[in-house]
């Protein structure tokens, strides 16, 4: 097995050419089925028969939060990478990265509210899930404090790299809450590896819902790792070149 890609992912340079190629392809279409799954859902899908029309708030609650835990995870591995090899892009991905996973949680917080108020009654409670899935927030927050305040960059890289790390431990308590504890959340509404309890035209919206997401989410990664690219790499001979012939 080759791994000339894993060396080529280090590489600030290579990286950038390759996604400066896929990036806006990949965010707008992420950007249509988004529209076209959370549009479906909200407009179109079938009323639940227990929760009525409240139900439909899944169609933003779900991908998020999907997206909030698939952020952090990447983050822990970059942060594992870095912390292993000192690979030069694992800390600008966990830069570039950190603030959009911090967006996905804080989505699924408030869509989670506004979901429990006329379910629970309550705007919040202390929930296993929802606790959890507030301690995945503080952690991104705290990651990008980390990387934003501390001037020494190899400190910051390290420092932020280590709690990507350690954060890990938080995912599968978010996951197995529901199970581990008594908790008002309900069980996941949307699997890979189960048969969907939905019927077809209520989980397929979903899905096209999550899969928009995370192409947004890679769009937008890749278009924060590029300025970043060329913040840190400005005293190379290819930036200078670039900057030159972009005329800026």
């Amino acid at each position: 097995m080759s791994w000339i890609w894993f060396h080529k992912l280090g590489s600030p340079k290579w990286f950038y050419q390759w996604s400066s190629k896929w990036a806006t392809a990949v965010f707008l279409i992420g950007l249509l089925a988004t529209l076209i799954g959370v549009g479906w859902g909200l407009g179109f899908a079938p009323t639940d028969y227990q929760q009525g029309e409240t139900y439909r708030i899944i169609y933003l609650h779900v991908p998020a939060a999907v997206l909030a835990e698939s952020c952090y995870f990447s983050l822990g591995v970059a942060g594992f990478v870095y912390l292993v090899w000192q690979m030069k892009m694992a800390p600008i991905f966990i830069k570039s990265m950190a603030p959009i996973g911090a967006a996905m949680a804080a989505i699924a917080l408030l869509s989670g509210a506004i979901w429990g108020k006329p379910t629970w009654g309550t705007w919040w409670v202390w929930d296993a899930r929802l606790t959890s899935v507030l301690v995945l927030f503080i952690l991104y927050m705290g990651i990008i404090a980390l990387q934003n305040t501390l001037e020494d960059v190899t400190l910051a890289n390290q420092a932020a790299a280590i709690v990507s790390v350690l954060g890990l431990i938080n995912l599968p308590i978010i996951k197995y809450s529901v199970n581990w504890w008594n908790t008002l959340h309900q069980p996941a509404s949307f699997s890979l590896t189960k048969k969907p309890t939905m019927p077809m035209d209520m989980w397929l919206p979903l899905l096209i819902a999550v899969i928009g997401f995370y192409c947004l989410v890679a769009g937008l990664a890749m278009w924060r790792m590029q300025s970043e690219i060329l913040l840190r790499e400005r005293r190379t001979q290819w930036v200078k070149e670039k900057v030159m012939n972009d005329g800026v």
